[in-house]
């Protein structure tokens, strides 16, 4: 055994040493270097052999080498500097990462107190089950049945079937063009609401609404972009339903409401009602999700635009609740609420440092808008508000996609310019887009546009936006490449809405 300890001393004796010498020699290397004496033991030795011109050099290699020193000790706090800020930052972020977890918690339980709170209150009020509405469970103890019998949990969606009972759907004997349409909205939004609006804007906002459900309005604050979904419930005499999102949206409740165990009531949302009523009728709805990117989108909306992006309508189904009362809201099947197709969702955004950046998986659904001008006031003609079917409306999109479909020469030219983009910037639009397009454009067309006018801003909106997530610098020197394209392609200045965007993101790198 003695041997073997003998060995295993010498064996790591070996390594130590190693890690021994290295370390005196950085110690005797550094000693050499600032070593005063060493260097004036030198210069003594030769001094009685220099002249003035060897006195010069020696001076000038004197100066080299504590420039070097310096340098290299400079080098040496600027490398330690850099690590204490490195470790400074790195504490500071995992501190505040910390301390936004704590937020988070405290603020679910906020929530959830405050839940509890508008619960018991209701309760105060006297709208918990009452004797007669309850019943013990037996072999339960403290727990209590509901009479789904009786026991009404949908206030606001029984209020819409009894408003409803003998409603029958209203044909309004449309037969307006959409030009027409387009000044129809314009001058009641002027006349009646002093909204000023360009006839292109109108144009594309008309247009938006044939190729998606989904329509975002951005741009700088007090423009005009709630103000426009609003004008447009009143157009159509149907008030737009606003939801003001907030920070704490975190799921789809917020959208639809949720069942409150404490009081057996389910939470309404003025939009569940909205979707509910639209169900009964032909007319047009709207909701606008006034500043939706004040939380993310996906927290709240995933659902929906998973369901409106489904070509079969018969499917845009949500579950409510998880089971069905005897009391439920005729049109609630099995707990379930068809999404019906009359309404659209109209979000507005405020792009600034208080809200989230829309994904990909967002922009790709939505159509965007940019409203960052106000509009000049003009005369209008005094219009009034207009009894609109859905039916009809989607009829003249459907005809004016049919009769003005994308030119092949210009389907040619967007294909040109997609394999240019790949190439050059190594992105890609895939068949969502390019048949969300062969909607936009067409009723952009016949709403009085250029076709590619239509294309340009498409484009621009959809397409280019992507390249706001590349690094800019990287891109910078394609940009003037691809502008040149552009006109080459499509015709001199004629993509003027993707010139401009290509030449802001040149500025920005």
């Amino acid at each position: 055994m003695n041997t073997f300890f003998t060995f295993l001393y010498e064996f790591l004796a070996q390594f130590f040493s190693g890690i021994k010498a290295i370390i005196l020699g950085i110690i005797n290397g550094i000693a050499k270097m600032f070593g005063i004496k060493q260097y004036l033991k030198i210069v003594g030795n030769y001094k009685s052999d220099f002249g003035i011109g060897e006195w010069i050099l020696f001076g000038i290699a004197a100066a080299i080498l504590i420039a070097l020193i310096v340098a290299f000790v400079l080098l040496i706090i600027f490398l330690l500097r850099k690590y204490i800020r490195f470790r400074k930052t790195l504490v500071e972020q995992e501190s505040m990462l910390a301390e936004i977890s704590t937020l988070n918690n405290k603020v679910a339980s906020l929530v959830q107190e405050k839940e509890e709170i508008l619960a018991m209150k209701v309760s105060h009020l006297g709208l918990k089950p009452t004797e007669n509405e309850t019943e013990e469970v037996e072999g339960q103890e403290g727990e209590s049945s509901v009479d789904q019998t009786t026991d009404i949990r949908f206030s606001k969606l029984n209020d819409v079937d009894i408003a409803y009972a003998d409603y029958k759907i209203q044909e309004y004997g449309n037969s307006f063009e959409l030009p027409e349409f387009v000044e129809l909205f314009r001058n009641f939004a002027a006349s009646k609401l002093g909204l000023y609006y360009t006839t292109d804007m109108i144009r594309l906002y008309v247009a938006a609404l044939a190729s998606t459900k989904l329509v975002i309005l951005q741009g700088i604050s007090g423009t005009g972009k709630t103000s426009l979904a609003y004008a447009w419930g009143k157009f159509l005499k149907h008030d737009s339903c606003v939801a003001s999102v907030q920070p704490s949206w975190r799921d789809r409740s917020e959208l639809f409401g949720y069942f409150n165990e404490f009081t057996k009531k389910f939470n309404e949302t003025d939009i569940l009602k909205v979707l509910y009523e639209a169900g009964y009728t032909d007319d047009i709805y709207t909701v606008i999700l006034d500043e939706m990117n004040i939380s993310r989108v996906e927290y709240y909306f995933a659902e929906m635009l998973s369901i409106l992006e489904m070509p079969n309508k018969d499917e845009w189904i949500i579950e409510v609740v998880a089971s069905s009362w005897k009391s439920d809201p005729k049109r609630l099947i099995n707990g379930k609420i068809k999404i019906p197709e009359n309404v659209w969702y109209i979000g507005t955004i405020n792009n600034d440092d208080s809200t989230f950046a829309v994904t990909d998986k967002v922009y790709d659904r939505a159509m965007p808008i940019d409203i960052n001008d106000k509009g000049k006031v003009f005369t209008p003609e005094d219009t009034e508000a207009q009894d609109v079917n859905f039916t009809y409306l989607n009829k003249k999109f459907k005809e004016a996609m049919d009769a003005n479909p994308i030119k092949e020469d210009t389907l040619n030219k967007i294909n040109e310019m997609d394999d240019y983009v790949i190439s050059h910037f190594r992105i890609a639009f895939g068949n969502r887009i390019v048949a969300h397009m062969r909607k936009f454009v067409p009723v952009y067309v016949a709403c009085g546009g250029d076709e590619i006018d239509g294309v340009d801003y498409f484009i621009a909106k959809k397409i280019l936006r992507k390249f706001e997530q590349l690094n800019i610098s990287y891109i910078r020197d394609e940009i003037d490449g691809f502008i040149e394209f552009l006109d080459k392609t499509f015709g001199k200045d004629k993509m003027h809405e993707c010139i401009e965007t290509l030449l802001r993101l040149k500025k920005m790198s």
